[in-house]
């Protein structure tokens, strides 16, 4: 059994927060595509670092306010 670490993001949570920010507008501000903010918040995709960083900023808020990482158990 193989231990998975998963990242958990609240970025959509933050983004209602930040006055209702759409999923195009913190696109737009981060530097990506709607599509790439979607797949972040249905847990599709995990940013890179910079990625990350630069969402926090865009929101105002810590980088680790954003994601946190969690435990998933693999078998294998």
């Amino acid at each position: 059994m193989k231990v998975r670490h998963d990242i958990r993001s609240h970025l959509r949570r933050h983004r209602l927060l930040a006055d209702g920010m759409t999923q195009q507008e913190l696109a737009v501000k981060s530097g990506v595509t709607r599509q790439t903010i979607h797949s972040i918040e249905k847990g599709k995709y995990s940013p890179s670092v910079g990625l990350a960083l630069r969402l926090a900023e865009v929101l105002g808020i810590h980088v680790e306010d954003l994601f946190e990482l969690g435990k998933e158990k693999e078998d294998v």
